[in-house]
């Protein structure tokens, strides 16, 4: 189970950027503050808090309250003035925006899999938002079974996010979600009949997982409170008049409850996990009316995860002596007995099992080692192992995922910098892999026109952290080049390279694009993620500078040209990382952030805000409450010069409310000293992944690097 987060990475790297043909870049002088009207100005109203005998007076508390018309009007008013300001970038939006859409095979599709009896896939249409998802009976030359043509399900909603979806054992229901703001975490569960294409009268709002029962009738799902945390799991039996039953509940506000099926069919799951500690509960799925029962009671800071095979269990676990996590097998009765378990992949201080995929004669795991992939495979007949390599310096691999026990190959992607995502099968047996297909880019794109770069920098204490960089050949490192750093740094998210063909709008453009593999993530194994969290979160900041500096030492760029991007989480690192060295930036993208760590972690009324204690610490606590003060973005705006800043917010974002941007806005038009751009962009229908249309995401993303290319004055 992946455990729901407050905050996620892919709001940016989600962004897609391949070539563009600017052989000519037309340059102009960069606007400031001073040429524009003056910005809207938020309503002083101070509210006092005070804890630990610390006063804090947070002047726009108040913008919390979207039931307020002032509120509305503040965010409506930062909107206009986002488009005044950015009005004389209109053409270059424009051009953008074709540009990225140009490098979409709008009439696409994706490989299809085998899942009992049926291949799976889904299609895009030239000039539609949303996919298709298909299916053939067979043999992919079947005829095509539509089951749900998203396009339809959107029409007429300002948006619209398809979650999730479960097609019954007897193939003939599907089970969804889906939902109309835009929320990452507040989804409607309904089922689709397949055969007619109506939905059954059944809404339940608030799923976050679900799985079906062998006899095709009975749907297990979890739902959340009013917090959005994931809490109860119940019973649904189709056509059944009665109440839907509560299975099980985990009343500790640090366990976040989901619900999945094995890979064999042959139980159910309920997982309750916070981020330090896991607990399984099983039953078998050919007994539906049945009581779940415990796998292994939870122990603190143990994590484990548990896939069946048809004659054992194996587990992925993890506890303080073994971050990395090992893998064992043990027998499918007695398990219990911890004495009849089998190590059969040892723990490595060096490689990180990310996660594993059951087969009926193999084992695949999912292993990184260096901040690189790798992914291993075990005979289970002889305990011989393979490894997948790969031969560039920087990329991603990962398993894709294959439904079928059964099958003899295993689907995985690859892509780097440069190299567009190529989907795979390795074939067990033969211990080779077969392209299946590659990412089409319209136009073309040749890789070799550019140079992909591993760079190491060097933190404050020491450590070494690794940047993926990659930049046009003809690119002369003298300091004068554009450049935009991302990363994200928490959750032990990792943030890989990988290929994004928006950000070619600006690398053809003569920008140089790095992703910093900062502490906080995993990029380095699992400590790396414990030296980026808690009290020692600030090693995440201090490792983004280091990266930051390392740019400019070794002339990829300089000050003056070097724009930032995060999002989420990531939004929390721009913030923090601009109080502390706004001298080092040009430019900063901070989208949805994260931003007002005091007051959302000491409410613990918000969405997930106490399961966040175990990653950023509990601030009810006076140690934790002092340290995360001392970082936290809102709290720490002071008299200073700034960069130019966008900040964007959703106004249902149930992840990072709209309100920490536009708070963290408020504060710093009243305190920079500057005479650079501050601007918010408030997405007034949607939530943390903004719009959610493919070609409305990519107007989003066009703003944005129109911004980044006008800060630096260029024009087209």
């Amino acid at each position: 189970m992946t455990l729901y987060s407050k905050l996620g990475p892919s709001i940016v790297l989600a962004l897609g950027f391949a070539a563009c043909n600017t052989s000519t870049i037309t340059t102009m002088k960069v606007t400031q503050q001073s040429d524009f009207p003056k910005p809207p100005v938020a309503t002083v109203k101070p509210s006092e808090f005070t804890e630990f005998g610390n006063k804090r007076v947070d002047n726009y508390f108040w913008l919390k309250d979207k039931s307020n018309p002032e509120v509305i009007d503040y965010l409506k008013a930062e909107n206009a003035y986002s488009d005044t300001v950015m009005s004389s970038t209109k053409v270059l939006q424009d051009k953008l925006f074709a540009e990225m859409k140009g490098r979409i095979k709008e009439d696409d599709e994706t490989v299809p899999q085998l899942d009992n009896g049926y291949y799976y896939y889904s299609r895009t249409e030239k000039g539609k938002q949303y996919r298709t998802i298909c299916r053939k009976k067979g043999s992919v030359s079947a005829p095509e079974e539509v089951i749900f043509d998203i396009n339809k399900m959107a029409e007429g909603k300002k948006a619209f996010i398809f979650s999730n979806n479960s097609i019954s054992p007897d193939n003939k229901l599907a089970a969804y979600t889906s939902n109309e703001t835009g929320s990452y975490a507040d989804f409607t569960l309904q089922i689709r009949d397949i055969v007619t294409g109506s939905d059954l009268p059944l809404k339940i709002g608030k799923v976050q997982s679900f799985a079906w029962a062998n006899d095709s009738k009975t749907l297990f799902y979890a739902v959340g409170d009013n917090t959005l945390r994931a809490y109860r799991v119940y019973r649904h039996v189709i056509g059944n008049s009665k109440p839907d039953e509560l299975v099980y509940e985990d009343p500790n506000d640090l366990f976040i409850v989901g619900v999945e099926k094995s890979k064999t069919d042959d139980f159910i799951f309920i997982v309750s996990a916070s981020f330090t500690t896991s607990e399984y509960l099983y039953l078998p799925a050919s007994e539906p009316n049945g009581k779940f029962k415990v796998f292994l009671p939870r122990v603190k800071d143990v994590t484990y995860n548990v896939y069946p095979h048809k004659d054992k269990f194996f587990i992925q676990y993890k506890d303080r002596d073994n971050l990395n996590c090992k893998v064992y097998e043990a027998p499918l009765t007695g398990y219990a007995d911890r004495s009849t378990w089998k190590e059969v992949i040892a723990h490595n201080k060096d490689v990180k099992i990310d996660y594993i995929d059951v087969f009926d004669k193999y084992l695949a795991a999912q292993t990184r080692k260096n901040g690189l992939n790798e992914i291993l495979i075990l005979n289970l007949a002889d305990g011989k192992t393979n490894t997948i390599n790969f031969p560039e310096p920087v990329y991603t691999a990962a398993m894709a995922g294959t439904p079928e026990f059964t099958s003899t190959t295993l689907r995985y992607r690859y892509t780097s910098l440069n190299r567009p995502n190529t989907v795979y099968d390795y074939d067990f047996v033969k211990n080779v892999s077969v392209k299946l297909k590659e990412q089409e880019i319209p136009g073309g794109f040749n890789a070799d026109d550019y140079t992909v770069e591993r760079v190491w920098a060097t933190a404050t204490d020491g450590v070494k952290v690794p940047m993926s960089v990659v930049y046009k050949k003809s690119l002369k490192k003298d300091g004068s080049n554009p450049a935009l750093l991302y990363s994200y740094g928490s959750y032990g998210i990792s943030s890989d390279a990988r290929f994004i063909s928006n950000f070619y709008s600006l690398v053809d453009r003569g920008f140089v694009f790095a992703i910093a593999q900062i502490r906080g993530g995993s990029d380095m194994g699992e400590q790396w993620y414990e030296d980026g969290k808690l009290l020692k979160k600030k090693n995440t900041f201090t490792d983004f500078i280091a990266c930051a500096e390392k740019l400019q030492q070794d002339k990829y760029t300089s000050a003056s040209k070097l724009a930032i991007m995060g999002g989420s989480a990531g939004g929390l690192l721009m913030g923090a990382v601009v109080n502390m060295r706004p001298d080092l930036f040009q430019t900063v993208i901070a989208q949805v952030p994260f931003v007002d760590v005091m007051n959302t972690m000491l409410d613990a009324s918000l969405p997930l805000t106490t399961q966040e204690y175990e990653e950023w610490g509990n601030p009810n606590v006076e140690e934790y409450y002092k340290y995360m003060l001392s970082y936290s973005p809102y709290d720490n705006v002071k008299a200073q010069k700034y960069p130019n800043i966008l900040c964007t917010a959703g106004l249902n974002d149930s992840q990072v409310s709209y309100h920490e941007p536009a708070k963290f806005v408020a504060k710093l038009r009243t305190l920079k000293t500057d005479n650079n751009i501050l601007l918010l962009h408030t997405n007034m229908e949607s939530g943390h992944g903004g719009a959610t249309g493919r070609f409305d995401a990519l107007k989003e993303t066009a703003f944005q690097v129109a911004f980044i290319l006008n800060r630096v004055g260029i024009a087209e």
